[in-house]
């Protein structure tokens, strides 16, 4: 198998997708995926781009992707966010979700970050183990936090 690494495309972006609902799938929130390839083309390539990915290719095939963006910490400054690290079931363990981690990791590097963070959903055993072979500090006492559309979207002061 030829393995490769490289920056997403907006011509990547249908296969994105298609990693982002298998894990959504895998994430027993399968019917949760709201977002477009459009609104990922505008928001990845657009004037007011928000995030950067990498891809990981299998014999040419897009099998894999990490998706992130810069924020910004009130302590630590800037930081980089991992959102996530996809790669299809079928070519897990193949080394394909090292090559991208370790991208990021790079890539945070090269901006000179902080920090680098991410989440991992506490029964995702194989995720946990994969982030404990980097020495990872995975912080058990922070909650998330968040409003969805409808509830910013009926705000009232």
């Amino acid at each position: 198998m030829n393995m490769a690494l490289r920056t997403g495309t907006p011509a990547d972006l249908p296969a994105a997708l298609q990693l982002i609902q298998e894990l959504a799938v895998y994430e027993k929130a399968g019917d949760q995926v709201e977002v477009t390839v459009e609104e990922l083309e505008r928001d990845g390539f657009g004037p007011d781009k928000v995030f950067d990915f990498f891809v990981a290719e299998a014999d040419g095939e897009v099998v894999g992707i990490a998706l992130y963006y810069t924020k910004y910490s009130t302590w630590k400054g800037k930081c980089l966010f991992l959102e996530d690290i996809v790669v299809r079931e079928s070519f897990r363990g193949k080394g394909l979700g090292s090559l991208l981690f370790e991208a990021v990791i790079r890539e945070s590097k090269k901006r000179q970050v902080r920090r680098m963070e991410w989440q991992v959903l506490d029964w995702n055993t194989p995720a946990i183990r994969f982030y404990e072979k980097y020495h990872s500090n995975l912080d058990p006492e922070w909650i998330n936090g968040k409003l969805v559309y409808d509830q910013l979207q009926n705000f009232e002061s």
